[in-house]
């Protein structure tokens, strides 16, 4: 069994087009709210974490929609459309408040866009495992997790390129790239990728080798309410848990890493976005080989490896008291430990799913990770004000162990080994 690359690149257009918001969103919003409406840190703040806070709710209520949704184009198409769509109209008129200083119509389309994305997020990355076999979904999701980068990548280099200067306030330029990017990516998607046809074709591979046969017996969708059995949701439990405590690490070090970098190390702005930058071209390069490697040695392991790594680059950071080029070394082992842990945390959570529940699961592990990205800023912002910046990496290093342990508590999850079809297939080693 072969994981089918085109389509789960076509797949992952999808997951571009929603990278490519968030890049600009991360990047502008908090230029515009400084520049063009002068808002305080503490407001800033507060409505940068609004999306959170939105996707604790919106993600799980969404997923479990589309697992419910039946049309001509699949369950997961008429949210990836509308939702792309409305999301462009949104934003748009986000430049357009900017320009005519109309604070109102700020607020009121910026919470219009967060809330039409949230409409499309998770059905667009359930869409993967709905037409890649359990097996091949870590492979799927180094895929899924490539183009997301792409997507970034994309929206870093219009920013490079098309930025306003310090006292200019016309963001048109950017918001019209990125409308574009989303547009022309979803386009793509809907005509080169028949939902249906895809999902219908992996259940049939499936049930060729073993996997979910229950689930081939339909050609349509059939919602399961079925409990998981006690044992697998223990795991799911301690999965979730896993997911949220290393992304309360991980958040709390990358998110204030630039003003930790200054206050403690005195370096210069531009040193640290370049080492946080080595971490993602580093995790970037190992999306793919760490899918591959995953689905041969095993998912849990491979995330077990990159706790280890990741809190000990944590661990060994609290002791540099200025500007190293080590650095760049332990970011780069922080980045590849990352995308180890990344790439095959959702597979996980997807494994334990049936394929007419994807989209729930889906929204259990969104509301695991932006639970921790709710609360991580909170508690490690108060260590900072009233404690000091050294505590950042420590903190970092704890919330991380701390998920080593949750992971040793689980025990489904990983990938099944693939039954061969026929004896000959025994000896076929080619992957």
């Amino acid at each position: 069994m072969k994981l089918d690359y085109r389509l789960t690149i076509l797949v992952g257009l999808g997951f571009m087009t929603i990278s490519a918001f968030w890049s600009l969103y991360d990047f502008v919003i908090p230029m515009i709210m400084l520049k063009a409406f002068e808002f305080g840190d503490t407001m800033a703040g507060v409505i940068m974490s609004f999306d959170n806070v939105l996707a604790l709710f919106m993600l799980p209520l969404f997923g479990m929609l589309s697992d419910n949704t039946s049309t001509r184009i699949g369950r997961r198409m008429p949210y990836i459309l509308g939702g792309t769509a409305m999301a462009v109209v949104s934003m748009l008129l986000i430049p357009y408040a900017v320009m005519a200083n109309k604070l109102i119509l700020f607020i009121v389309a910026l919470a219009l866009a967060l809330l039409t994305m949230s409409f499309y997020r998770s059905p667009a990355v359930a869409l993967m495992p709905d037409v890649t076999p359990k097996p091949l979904r870590s492979k799927g999701n180094a895929v899924i997790n490539l183009m997301g980068a792409v997507g970034g990548i994309m929206v870093l280099g219009m920013v490079a390129l098309l930025a306003p200067d310090k006292d200019n306030i016309n963001y048109w330029p950017l918001f019209l790239g990125t409308a574009a990017v989303m547009v022309v990516g979803v386009v793509i998607l809907k005509m080169t990728v028949n939902e249906p046809d895809a999902v219908i074709k992996m259940r049939h591979n499936s049930a060729a080798f073993g996997i979910d046969v229950e689930e081939a017996e339909h050609d349509e969708t059939l919602v399961t309410h079925e409990k998981l059995p006690k044992e697998y949701r223990k795991s799911l439990i301690f999965i979730l848990l896993s997911v949220a405590l290393w992304f309360m690490g991980y958040n709390a070090v990358t998110s204030a890493f630039s003003k930790y970098a200054m206050v403690s190390l005195g370096m210069k702005e531009s040193q640290s976005a370049l080492i946080l930058m080595v971490a993602s071209i580093a995790a970037i390069i190992s999306f793919i080989p760490v899918g591959i490697i995953s689905s041969k040695v095993g998912r849990k392991k491979i995330i077990l490896m990159g706790v280890v790594v990741l809190a000990m680059v944590f661990a060994t950071a609290a002791f540099y008291s200025t500007f190293n080029p080590m650095l760049f070394i332990s970011f780069a082992l922080a980045g590849i430990a990352w995308a180890a842990i990344n790439v095959n945390s959702l597979p996980m959570v997807l494994e334990m799913s049936k394929g007419a529940n994807v989209g729930r699961y889906t929204g259990y592990y969104y509301t695991a990770s932006m639970a921790a990205q709710v609360i991580t800023p909170i508690i490690s912002g108060a260590l900072l004000e009233h404690l000091g910046y050294h505590t950042l990496m420590p903190y970092g290093a704890l919330f991380v162990a701390l998920a080593f342990v949750t992971m040793m508590m689980v025990q489904h999850g990983d990938s099944k080994p693939i039954a061969p079809r026929s004896k000959l297939e025994v000896f076929d080693v080619a992957d």
